[in-house]
């Protein structure tokens, strides 16, 4: 995958981690003291955050009397491994969300080092099943709590063309699913992996055979159908399905806790949301158990083992392990018995899941994630580019180049126009399969000339009507705006433009995302903000350099 893809939004990390492989100070205690650096899946944030700082707060102690200084840092499971790989970071601790790629990484680790990744089994630190997160309306419609429900309900939901009409309830509409990048997360890796077991009627032994069979590779085009998009974040997901309801979401593989998490505001009042339940798939689902990996790399001495090992045996102590119950997380620790908020009022159930699936060899974990590029959703995305001139310099130079890496991130079958603004709409090319223009594509927007005024508004409506007559709507559809200053050219107003917009409202989560760029410190950030938001899109923000960056974490949704 493309390098830059990889190192999406590590840049930051990297300066605040990369000193943390030697014994370095903090510059609120003095003394002797020894660093330990911790990156982890940011899901467990609201459980270690807190006990991060009153673990350093306390000046723990090594034995020859150094003070321990947790430095902890959230960062997706996937991304993070990366960019230990990659030299980019050298952490003492790694704990990823579940244990689901470990194998992926021991391999890699081994033939890149040629040593384990660690030196001990990693032990898990809090628990959370991963489960189909529902609006209870809906699970009821498909039978919860009376008729299991898992990966063939959520298959047969998808390609049927009555939707939850087919269920009595044609006010819903399609159904609209959603789960999150599986080459960059953990819970998008799980929900591709359930969905290979459950299309091979298996719950182990998942093997290169039952990948090859075309009934699987149908299958998990059905399933992924209905998604409305990806995305590098399970938190995202969350948020956008809670905050838009049930006709942005139907669906989500999301983490037991997040059910939790959501139930609680709702029962306290802060979320006025149907309530939402957590569906446990009969064909069985994987643990998040936040393994503690201490790392065996050369950077890591032997006093931050021994600090990680004292921090390790803290966290896993009973009264930090019992405050994670009241953020929805299971102790891994058995023998504490379960409470409030883990209870049905908070749409759990403690007695699930009651099977769990066994974690494939790298290889077959690999091989997921490429019959999952065969098979997932489509997209068709239309990228709205100012070329005024104010675009001049640094500006256009680094646009060129992150088109073309853009352009090199979609699949053959996506398809992708280009429309170039300035006082005047020109577009670059029409909304055709990728695989036909690729090296075209790239060879123009390497040649891009600025100047002119900027007409933003009608750029941004231009490309959003045309994509809502000839795109496909059994692809994501997506409009990408960058523009690096105010309208100054347009013939209607932001207010128009909402209005427009927002007529494909009623499509809910299947409406036309809009994602916008604001460009440089002269950017209208708060017009397009409001042009992004309402569409289920979201707006970033870039410069030239970190324009990189910014397409490729859009591409992650597509």
């Amino acid at each position: 995958m493309n390098t830059i893809l990889k190192t999406f939004g590590l840049i930051l990390i990297g300066l605040t981690l990369v000193a943390c492989g030697s014994d370095g100070p903090a510059s609120f205690l003095s003394g002797k003291q020894v660093t330990v650096s911790v990156v982890y899946g940011s899901e467990k944030k609201a459980w270690l955050e807190p006990l991060v700082a009153e673990y350093n707060a306390a000046q723990n102690q090594t034995a020859d009397g150094s003070t321990i200084v947790i430095e902890a840092t959230p960062l997706g499971s996937i991304e993070a491994i990366e960019a230990i790989l990659a030299g980019q970071i050298q952490p003492t601790v790694w704990s990823p969300a579940s244990s689901v790629y470990l194998p992926v990484a021991e391999e890699r680790w081994q033939a890149q080092f040629n040593s384990p990744l660690t030196t001990s089994p990693p032990q898990d630190l809090v628990l959370s099943p991963v489960v189909i997160a529902m609006w209870r309306p809906m699970a009821e419609a498909l039978g919860w709590p009376n008729e299991p429900i898992g990966w063939a309900d959520i298959a047969a939901l998808a390609i049927s063309e009555d939707g939850w009409a087919g269920y009595g309830y044609p006010e819903w509409g399609r159904f609209k699913f959603g789960h999150t990048h599986p080459d960059f997360s953990n819970s998008g890796l799980v929900a591709i992996l359930a969905e290979a077991y459950a299309g091979s009627s298996k719950q182990r032994g998942l093997n290169q055979d039952d990948l090859l069979k075309p009934e699987l590779e149908t299958f998990m085009q059905q399933v992924e159908s209905s998604i409305i998009h990806y995305g590098s974040s399970t938190g995202f997901f969350a948020e956008r399905m809670f905050e838009r309801g049930p006709s942005y979401l139907s669906a989500a593989v999301l983490y037991e806790n997040l059910v939790v998490e959501q139930e609680q505001k709702r029962l306290t009042g802060q979320s006025g949301q149907l309530p939402v339940v957590a569906i446990y798939p009969e064909e069985g689902t994987f643990w998040t158990n936040n393994p503690y990996v201490i790392l065996n790399g050369s950077w890591v001495t032997e006093p931050q083992r021994e600090a990680a090992q004292q921090f390790e045996a803290f966290l896993l102590d009973q009264a930090q392990q019992k405050r994670a119950i009241n953020l929805g997380f299971r102790p891994a620790d058995p023998a504490i018995s379960l409470g409030s908020p883990l209870d049905a009022e908070h749409g759990v159930d403690p007695g699930q899941p009651q099977t769990i699936l066994e974690v494939p060899p790298a290889d077959v974990i690999q091989e997921v994630q490429y019959l999952w590029r065969q098979a997932k959703r489509p997209v068709d995305v239309v990228l709205v580019v100012d070329v005024s001139g104010s675009m001049a310099g640094d500006k256009i130079s680094a646009v060129r180049d992150s088109l073309a890496q853009f352009i090199s991130l979609l699949d053959n079958r996506d398809r992708l126009q280009i429309v170039l603004f300035n006082d005047q709409i020109t577009p670059l090319s029409e909304l055709s399969p990728l695989a036909d223009k690729r090296e075209e594509l790239t060879r123009r927007v390497s040649g891009l000339v600025e100047g002119g005024d900027t007409s933003l508004y009608d750029a941004t409506v231009t490309a959003y009507n045309d994509l809502e007559t000839n795109g496909d709507p059994n692809n994501i559809r997506a409009v990408v705006v960058l523009s690096d200053g105010e309208d100054t050219s347009s013939s209607r107003g932001l207010p128009e433009v909402l209005s427009e917009l927002g007529a494909g409202a009623e499509e809910g989560g299947n409406a036309i995302k809009v994602f916008t760029i604001a460009y440089g410190d002269g950017a209208d950030t708060r017009s397009l903000s409001e042009i992004a938001e309402p569409t289920g899109g979201k707006q970033f923000a870039g410069d030239p350099a970190t324009i990189n960056q910014v397409y490729a974490e859009i591409a992650l949704f597509f």
